[in-house]
């Protein structure tokens, strides 16, 4: 502690080198962070579904491939099945573009029974079932749209071609997406006609053990059929709509390590050269008695300083642009819950550490333990 003050005075006697450097480094592991936060929130969404007692039965043709209502009462038949939930996509906008955010018609009957986690309060599941355009809302989207319960909004199809209006009745407390509408799937049914179709099935069965037994009935039941199905677990069936982005999430990941190796090679330049200029007044610290090992501890504390520095400025601008992003991408639903989660925010101030420690660990070392009459008689 008796060395601070010196530390502190030696990291701005150079101030424009010492500023320049941070924000080298801050530009770095903002990169870093931002990059290394895409694969890290996937893993833990399917992580935490991982336990899920929930199963997704959709057309074995894919999403876009829908399947008739009637299999809802089959599936309920299966044995281990407690609820069963039909849901079909809208896609609506509420403005325009920028206003895009998942909404979907699911049939009201069973969603707290699905959904428990979802924080569906009893108030708003009976009003969800007494209101025909009733809809229930995350609190992120009242917040954004400047919404309140009551409510009458209308939102334009883009996979239908009309518009549904709808009244607020309740609110999803713990949306598994930052922005979420639910509303009626007989109030769309009947706006599109009754077509009878859904585009997939929710199902919850008794215990997690029964999941895969449950997955190989429901396909063995509707085989051989004209919609044959593909039943699979919650984790799995978020795997299948994130693995679109994987190959984005390894090139996520390379490029933040790149950045980090590159702007630890120019730092540890800058602190080369940083301490090359300084090596006589090193000398003569050492001349006057400050010890090898104190003269190394001072030239490494205030690379620290700056590599610590840089981190924090990073991380604290990563997490800014990642809420931003939130906002603006809440029509891609899981990918739009990207935060920094704490482990991300870790691994960069520990890469900070490193940057700033590795770059002036071999020029200090080499600093305090030159012999100081000939470090004296190399300067001019």
């Amino acid at each position: 502690m008796k060395y601070a003050s010196l530390v502190f005075k030696n990291l701005f006697r150079s101030g424009r080198r010492t500023t320049l450097t941070i924000f080298s480094i801050a530009v770095s592991l903002f990169i870093f962070s931002a990059l290394v936060s895409l694969p890290t929130v996937a893993n833990q969404l399917l992580a935490d579904s991982g336990s899920s007692v929930r199963i997704a039965c959709r057309s074995k043709m894919g999403l876009s491939y829908p399947l008739p209502e009637a299999y809802k009462n089959k599936i309920a038949a299966t044995r281990h099945v407690v609820a069963v939930v039909p849901e079909k996509v809208f896609f609506g906008l509420y403005h325009d573009v920028t206003d895009q955010f998942p909404n979907i018609a699911v049939e009201p009957d069973q969603i707290e029974l699905m959904w428990p986690d979802w924080g569906i309060s009893p108030q708003s599941a009976e009003q969800f079932r007494k209101v025909r355009r009733g809809a229930l809302v995350s609190p992120d989207t009242l917040k954004r749209f400047n919404l309140h319960l009551g409510q009458q909004i209308q939102l334009h199809g883009t996979l239908y071609p009309f518009n549904v209006t709808l009244t607020l009745v309740g609110t999803i407390d713990s949306a598994p997406v930052p922005y979420l509408l639910l509303f009626r799937r007989d109030y769309l049914e009947e706006a599109a006609g009754r077509p009878g179709t859904v585009d997939n099935f929710w199902v919850r069965v008794d215990s997690a053990q029964a999941v895969p037994q449950v997955i190989a009935a429901l396909d063995e039941k509707f085989a051989n059929s004209s919609a044959e199905t593909q039943s699979e677990s919650e984790g799995a069936f978020l795997a299948g709509i994130l693995n679109n982005y994987r190959i984005f999430f390894r090139l996520a990941e390379l490029l933040g390590v790149i950045v980090v190796l590159t702007i630890g090679l120019v730092a540890a330049n800058t602190a080369a050269m940083s301490i090359r200029e300084r090596r006589s007044e090193i000398a003569v610290m050492r001349a006057i008695g400050f010890l090898r090992g104190s003269s190394f501890s001072l030239l490494l504390s205030e690379s620290l300083l700056i590599g610590l520095a840089g981190g924090i400025i990073g991380c604290g601008s990563g997490f800014i642009a990642l809420k931003l992003f939130t906002v603006g991408a809440a029509a891609i639903g899981p990918l739009g819950t990207i935060r920094m989660p704490p482990s991300v925010l870790a691994e960069t101030l520990v890469a900070a550490v490193l940057i700033g420690g590795l770059s002036a660990l071999v020029p200090a070392r080499s600093a305090a333990q030159r012999n100081i009459v000939d470090t004296l008689r190399m300067v001019d």
